[in-house]
């Protein structure tokens, strides 16, 4: 049976978990404010160009009729023109600064939830991580956020100015005679309510389902392609590709039912509009017979109420998709709860930069899914405060393990892990991770300048100064022994690393990984493997330097043989041990 992630099961959470991304939204409410007026401004132009032009058209066939008829009549045709360019253009550049600066908004608000969401995936414990697939978690900071999309730029502002301008076209035909006003709102409040809520529980159910299957296609598609060989080996290829199909067609199905819908809706905008605009033609028309309103007036008014499509007609596509919306906003939440559910009771005990003493006391150790095989078993183990204790092993021995103790990704299966005297299982992670420098077996570069993946290494508190910042990162480097690289490269320290660090080789990777460690600037270090993959004179270089950089601190370095390592004070094997 495959993991998968705690989520609302529900045809679709209650609109209280918009609630945590509606508050994200609302720290930007002057940006939201504005592009909801440029809509609205949009909307005003398009109505007003409309309406005029019909009177204008109206008004001069009107006049050249009573010309022709040797009547005398004037017309100013000069204040109308100039009132239709206006909207014309008015219109055209509302549209433009509407779309720029809506775009531009939401791609703000989209890095603003991604930050969120990432900050929080980073301070989930790898017991948590381990739990489910890497495409799940990918899937939370792409699709479950690119959902989010809809919130402001089809869900809550385009209602708005929809209902403002069918409230705005009833004051005005109002003006003009008020049963047409009221005629218009008959009408239009409930086409607008159909439209958005009843479109909302249309599509609720397979837009719901259609992120979960999503997920789950998206997930199954990688394993196919990443386990094809062995699919092959153990002919099962066929099975699992018919699963991979099952699921598509499922998404497929609701996919089109989602469609079927929402051009039900459009459908619904387009007949309630030109309906409600041939009554108001019919009326205006009743009232231009009775003498109580002029031509050009009862041509433009049933205009006005057509120039209501604009507004109104996107409204089912986005609201039959608020299902979705939802899903994915509730499934980030649970993400957020769990990261919440790490915070630790206590602060760190010790002065800024006093290191700590670690100690493991009769502790175990089982991983998810392999509780009878314990990676750990009853470990007693003891690193002074500023001591460098050296742990030794073969692969597979539980070096790995120990440190990933110290750092809580997991969390002993019996026994303590006690740091400054503390558990860390009620430390504060924050507190905990911004006093610890961890150097992994694996490197993690990202697509970016090498300064900016050195910089991810500095504390979030540094205080520093672009300067002081440049020179850390220079002595950062001096110590790993990349400097004089460094400054060959084309851009110096901006020059782009590739995807993963593809444009280093694994030494130079390796040995960034490392600045970066030493740039948080710890009391408390774990070095796995820091000199693995390097020459003999690199590595001496490196571990001469190490050693002055790390004297008052507490370090726990991991290595299958001592002479691999930097300095330490004494050694301990897991052989030994045994």
């Amino acid at each position: 049976m495959e993991p998968r992630m705690t989520t609302s099961r529900s045809p679709g959470p209650g609109l209280k978990a918009l609630g945590p991304w509606l508050r994200v939204m609302a720290q930007r409410r002057a940006r939201l404010a504005i592009g909801a007026l440029l809509m609205l401004l949009t909307m005003v132009f398009a109505i007003g160009l409309l309406t005029l032009s019909g009177w204008f058209i109206t008004a001069t066939a009107l006049t050249g009729m009573a010309l022709a008829a040797g009547a005398a009549a004037t017309l100013d045709v000069f204040t109308p023109g100039s009132g239709i360019r206006l909207f014309a253009v008015g219109r055209t550049a509302a549209r433009y600064a509407e779309r720029l600066y809506n775009h531009d908004t939401v791609l703000r608000l989209l890095a603003d939830i991604r930050g969120r969401t990432f900050a929080g995936l980073a301070r989930l414990p790898g017991r948590e991580l381990a739990r489910y697939r890497a495409g799940e978690w990918l899937n939370r900071l792409t699709a479950d956020i690119d959902a989010l999309d809809n919130l402001y730029l089809r869900l809550l502002a385009p209602p708005l100015v929809g209902l403002l301008a069918i409230l705005g076209v009833a004051g005005v035909l109002a003006l003009a005679l008020p049963r047409l006003g009221i005629v218009l709102l008959a009408v239009l409040l409930p086409l607008w309510g159909v439209i958005t809520l009843g479109m909302a529980l249309a599509g609720r159910r397979p837009s719901a389902r259609r992120i979960e299957t999503l997920e789950r296609l998206r997930v199954r598609a990688l394993e196919h392609l990443q386990g094809l060989a062995e699919l092959r080996a153990f002919a099962a290829l066929g099975a699992h590709r018919g699963t991979l199909e099952t699921t598509q067609h499922r998404l497929l199905d609701d996919q089109r039912r989602l469609e079927r819908r929402a051009a039900l809706g459009s459908a619904l905008v387009t007949l309630g509009v030109q309906g409600a605009g041939v009554g108001i033609l019919c009326l205006a028309l009743l009232a231009f017979t009775a003498g109580e309103l002029s031509a050009p007036v009862a041509s433009m008014l049933p205009l006005a109420v057509l120039a209501l499509n604009e507004g109104l007609a996107m409204l089912p596509a986005a609201f039959v998709q608020l299902g979705a919306t939802r899903q994915a906003a509730a499934r980030l939440n649970d993400q957020a709860a769990l990261s919440s559910a790490e915070e630790g009771i206590h602060a760190w005990p010790l002065a800024p930069g006093e290191a700590p003493e670690v100690v493991f006391d009769n502790v175990s150790l089982r991983y998810p899914g392999m509780e009878s095989t314990p990676a750990l078993a009853h470990l007693d183990l003891r690193l002074a405060a500023g001591e460098r204790l050296a742990v030794l092993g073969p692969s597979g021995s539980g070096k790995s393990s120990l440190a990933q103790l110290v750092a809580r990704a997991f969390d002993p299966s019996d026994g303590h892990v006690r740091v400054a005297g503390r558990d860390v299982r009620d430390l504060a992670p924050v507190a905990l991770r911004a006093r610890l420098g961890y150097l992994t077996q694996h490197t993690e570069l990202f697509h970016a300048s090498l300064a900016d993946n050195l910089r991810l290494g500095l504390p979030v508190d540094h205080g520093l100064g672009e300067e002081a910042i440049e020179r850390a990162l220079w002595q950062a480097l001096w110590i790993v022994d990349l400097d004089g690289w460094a400054r060959e490269l084309p851009q110096g320290l901006e020059t782009w690393v590739g995807e993963a660090g593809r444009q280093l080789s694994g030494g130079q990777a390796r040995r960034v990984a490392l600045a970066r460690v030493i740039l948080r600037d710890a009391p408390l270090v774990l070095l796995d493997e820091p000199l693995a993959g390097l020459d003999e004179a690199t590595a001496g270089i490196i571990a001469e330097r190490l050693d002055t950089w790390l004297d008052g601190r507490s370090v726990l370095m991991f290595a299958h043989r001592r002479d691999a390592l930097p300095r330490c004070d004494r050694a301990w094997s897991f052989t030994a041990a045994a």
